[in-house]
């Protein structure tokens, strides 16, 4: 049973001010997981205002101290990679299997490839007779998917910190185990108090009171589209900057002249089906009566959680 009872706030593991409980549930056995307290917007201000006070000396650094930071929070990452997939595995359900070979292996990553790219991206050139210089936003509010529970969290703060900007992360309601974890691997590897901030809760509640802070200069959001609408909406009036990700729900589309037998087909669907929770999978009508009694034969037999393979 895990216990997700402290937020991340200023470096420091902190109790929230509300402090509802909320119990978590294993996808893959349907039993609970986990109980995990709820933020409110009291910690918000906590986290903004934790973000907004670091951001000047984190944006001063320069990009040597940045890229050695990416570097070390890598390869802190590296050594807690199993204890990641164990995170995945039971706020996701996936097969642990899958956690370790897809999950981890592409979030890890991030940290070394942001390193890469600010090591290769020229802050300042010149455009005709205009000089551009790139600088860091500010403090950032980073609202990640239950999906990809590593991953997501990874990219968006590694992109974040390789600028130069402080962070407040708030993860899925569902999904919280991953990013309780990253936040021990970034306190591990000595990011400075306030440079990443981690608040746990309802999107109702903090990603709300993050996207219509006055103080947080950027949202950077993956989700659906209609929530998507009620974030530009609330970061309107601040004018704050607002990047979205909207995606859908895994589509398998099978097309009428495809081969019979074909073993990629099961296999990609398998895929699609397994790394989530569920799957959409359409057929042109002419192949409709074969197609859907064929296709769950396999996937059917893969089974989720740490018994998975």
């Amino acid at each position: 049973m895990r216990e997700a009872d402290q937020l991340y706030i200023n470096g420091e593991w902190t109790t929230p001010v509300d402090g509802t409980v909320q119990e978590l549930t294993d996808p893959a056995t349907g039993q609970v997981s986990g109980r995990m307290v709820l933020g409110g917007g009291a910690d918000v201000d906590r986290a903004v205002r934790a973000a907004r006070e670091a951001f000047p000396a984190f944006s001063a650094t320069t990009v040597a101290e940045r890229i050695e930071l990416l570097e070390a929070i890598g390869a802190e990452y590296a050594r807690r990679a199993e204890d990641m997939a164990q995170a995945v595995t039971d706020e996701l359900g996936s097969p642990i299997n899958l956690s370790r070979t897809l999950h981890v292996p592409a979030a890890q990553p991030k940290f070394h490839h942001a390193a890469e790219a600010l090591g290769r991206m020229d802050l300042v050139d010149r455009r005709g007779s205009t000089w551009v210089r790139r600088e860091p936003i500010g403090a950032c509010a980073l609202i990640t998917p239950w999906n990809y529970p590593a991953l997501q969290p990874a990219g968006k703060v590694a992109s974040a910190f390789a600028a130069g900007c402080t962070v407040v992360l708030k993860p899925a309601q569902t999904a919280p185990y991953s990013a309780l974890l990253l936040a021990e691997i970034l306190d591990a590897a000595g990011v400075p108090a306030g440079v990443f901030n981690l608040i746990l809760g309802r999107g109702s509640v903090v990603g709300d009171a993050l996207n219509a802070h006055p103080d947080v200069d950027m949202i950077s959001f993956t989700g659906s589209g209609p929530i998507a609408e009620g974030v530009s909406a609330a970061a309107a009036p601040t004018a704050k900057r607002v990047l979205t990700e909207l995606g859908g729900k895994s589509p398998q589309i099978i097309l009428p002249r495809r081969r019979r037998g074909h073993r990629r087909r099961d296999s990609r669907v398998l895929r699609a089906g397994q790394q989530r929770a569920d799957l959409r999978c359409g057929v042109p009508h002419p192949g409709a009566p074969r197609t859907p009694r064929r296709l769950p034969q396999r996937p059917h037999r893969a089974r989720g959680g740490r018994e998975g393979r």
